[in-house]
């Protein structure tokens, strides 16, 4: 299993949509960094969900449930989504700001690379968001 962080403005799309939706495709990714990434998630990863531009927070944790088809929001073939399921919010969401001051995670791909919608993040990283959050799977 790989992890992974998803970003959504919450004007567009919030966690709490997400939780209300059960299920949603990630589409409209037009980075092919993170594209590469969405064609490798597989069924089963797990995925941060967080809320970017406003809150700048990790808010829950979801589920590929589906893995890389055609985006279904372009005919352009070069770009794919996946099918993500909502598991469970965080107990404490945790801020960019605490990701930034922690040893571990202020090196994770997407603090470094905050243009990128998904990115990777590693079982450390991950685990380490479980503790510092009080969640647990």
């Amino acid at each position: 299993m790989k992890y992974w962080i998803i970003k959504s403005e919450p004007f567009k799309y919030s966690w709490d949509q997400m939780v209300e939706d059960k299920t949603t495709y990630w589409d409209g990714v037009r980075s092919y960094a993170a594209r590469i990434f969405l064609y490798e998630m597989k069924a089963g990863d797990l995925c941060l969900f967080y809320h970017s531009n406003e809150g700048k927070e990790i808010v829950g944790i979801c589920k590929v449930i589906k893995e890389s088809y055609q985006d279904p929001t372009t005919d352009d073939d070069r770009w794919v989504a996946v099918d993500v399921e909502a598991i469970k919010p965080l107990e404490e969401n945790i801020s960019l700001a605490q990701l930034k001051a922690d040893n571990l995670l202020k090196d994770m791909r997407f603090v470094r690379q905050s243009r990128l919608s998904v990115a990777p993040v590693t079982k450390k990283e991950f685990d380490k968001i479980m503790k510092i959050s009080g969640t647990s799977l």
